[in-house]
C-alpha cells in the first residue's frame, strides 16, 4: 500500500462549509490515492505529489464554485452546469488548454468516485479550442536543452556541487540517463543497474511505465550518486528529509543558481531535452529539428529515431518524441515569423541589453533571440 496524503491539512485550507468539508474528506479518505487513467501500467498508488495536486485542485474548485454563486452543500450535489461554468471561468482567466484539462481530470476523477461517470466531458466539450487558443501541442517549439542556451551543463552542474552535491548528482543522472525530475531522486544507484548494461528506471516514473536505458560510458556518475545513497530508502534524497521537503530544497538550489526560465532561461528538464535530442542525433545521424539544421533525415532513420526517443522517454506513444524535438514542418512555420534582427535590436537597447526581457518583449524564446543575433552577426 502507498503512502496516503494528510487530505486534512489540504482541506482546512479552504473556506468550506463544514457539511461540505467533512462530506469531501469522506470521499477524499476512500479514493485520493486511487488511480484514475486509463493509461498508467502500474496499480500502484498515486504519489503523495500527484495526491495533493489531486485535492488541491478540487478544494479550489469548489471554492471556486461557491464564489461563482453555487452554494452546493455537498460535493455529491456536482451537476453538469456546475462543470460548465468553472469551464468557462478558467478559460476567462486565459488558463492554459493543458491547465484546464488537467483540471478537469481531477473533476472527472471525483465524479467517478460519486457514481457519475459521464458527468464530466473533455474541453472540447465545453468550448471551442481553436477560439479561444486552447489547442494542446505536444511538439516542441523552441529548444528547451541548455547548450541551446549557451549554458555549458558540466561546469554549471560543478558550480552546484559546491552549494549541494546531492542536487548536482541528480542533475548529473538526469543528464546522463534522461531522467525525470522524480525519477533522478528515486532511483536507487545500487540496484539500478541490470546486466551491467542498461539502468533499469522503476521509480518515479510517469504512469508507472518502467523502462531501461544504456549505461555507456556513464557508470562513474552511478557511482558518485551510491556513494551518496541514503542507507534507508537506497535513493539519493538525503536521510531525514521527505519527497517534499526535498523538491522545496533541489528546486531552492537551483533558483540560486540561475536555473529558471526568469533566470538562465532553463529548467534541470532541459537535460533530459539534451540527452533526448543527442539520442535523435545519434540515430538518424543528422540534428534534431528543433535545432534548426538544414540537414534531414531520411525517413527510415527519423522513424527509427523517433521511436527510440520515445521508448527512452519512457513514452508508449511514438509521437510523443515530438515533445523533444519538433518537427521539421512546425520549424519552418516558426522560422516564417521571427522578428527582424532590427527589431531584436531595437528590443535589447530598450531592454538595456537584458536579453530575457527583449525575448519577452517580442514574444519570442531566448533561443530564437540568440539565434537571429548569430544569423545577423554572420
Amino acid at each position: 500500500m502507498g503512502a496516503i496524503l494528510n487530505v486534512r491539512a489540504i482541506v482546512k485550507g479552504y473556506a468550506l462549509p463544514p457539511e461540505f468539508r467533512d462530506a469531501l474528506l469522506k470521499l477524499f479518505d476512500t479514493h485520493v490515492a486511487e488511480i484514475h487513467s486509463t493509461t498508467r501500467i502500474s496499480n500502484k498508488a498515486l504519489s503523495i505529489k500527484t495526491q495533493e495536486r489531486r485535492a488541491t485542485a478540487l478544494c479550489k474548485a469548489f471554492v471556486e464554485l461557491r464564489e461563482g454563486g453555487f452554494a452546493l452543500q455537498s460535493p455529491w450535489s456536482l451537476k453538469g452546469k456546475h462543470v460548465e461554468f468553472l469551464v468557462r471561468h478558467w478559460v476567462a482567466d486565459e488558463q492554459s488548454g493543458g491547465t484546464i484539462e488537467n483540471k478537469l481530470t481531477y473533476l472527472r476523477a471525483i465524479a467517478q468516485w460519486m457514481g457519475k461517470v459521464n458527468l464530466v466531458g473533455t474541453l472540447a466539450d465545453y468550448v471551442d479550442r481553436r477560439e479561444h487558443g486552447l489547442v494542446r501541442s505536444y511538439v516542441a517549439n523552441e529548444d528547451k536543452s541548455w547548450i541551446a542556451h549557451g549554458i555549458d551543463a558540466a561546469a554549471k552542474i560543478e558550480e552546484i556541487a559546491r552549494t549541494c552535491p546531492y542536487t548536482a548528482v541528480q542533475l548529473k543522472l538526469q543528464a546522463a540517463f534522461g531522467l525525470r525530475i522524480e525519477e533522478s531522486f528515486m532511483l536507487r544507484p545500487l540496484e539500478a543497474v541490470k546486466s551491467g548494461q542498461m539502468l533499469a528506471v522503476t521509480r518515479g516514473t510517469k504512469g508507472g511505465r518502467p523502462r531501461e536505458v544504456p549505461l555507456e560510458a556513464k557508470v562513474s556518475i552511478l557511482v558518485e550518486a551510491a556513494r551518496l545513497n541514503n542507507g534507508a530508502s537506497g535513493s539519493t534524497v538525503p536521510a531525514g528529509k521527505t519527497l517534499k521537503q526535498w523538491r522545496d530544497w533541489y528546486y531552492y538550489v537551483l533558483e540560486k543558481h540561475g536555473i529558471t526560465k526568469s533566470g538562465l532561461g532553463v529548467t534541470s528538464h532541459g537535460l533530459r531535452h539534451e540527452y533526448l535530442q543527442t539520442l535523435y542525433e545519434k540515430v538518424s545521424g543528422v540534428p534534431a529539428p528543433v535545432k534548426r539544421s538544414s540537414e534531414r533525415p531520411d525517413a527510415q532513420a527519423h522513424e527509427e529515431a523517433k521511436r527510440q526517443v520515445a521508448e527512452a522517454a519512457g513514452h508508449s506513444l511514438v509521437s510523443k518524441a515530438n515533445a523533444y524535438l519538433s518537427t521539421p514542418a512546425r520549424q519552418e512555420k516558426l522560422q516564417k515569423v521571427l522578428p527582424a534582427p532590427e527589431a531584436v535590436e531595437e528590443a535589447l537597447t530598450k531592454a538595456a541589453g537584458n536579453k530575457t526581457h527583449a525575448a519577452r518583449a517580442l514574444g519570442i524564446s531566448r533561443q530564437a533571440l540568440y539565434r537571429i543575433l548569430g544569423v545577423a552577426a554572420a
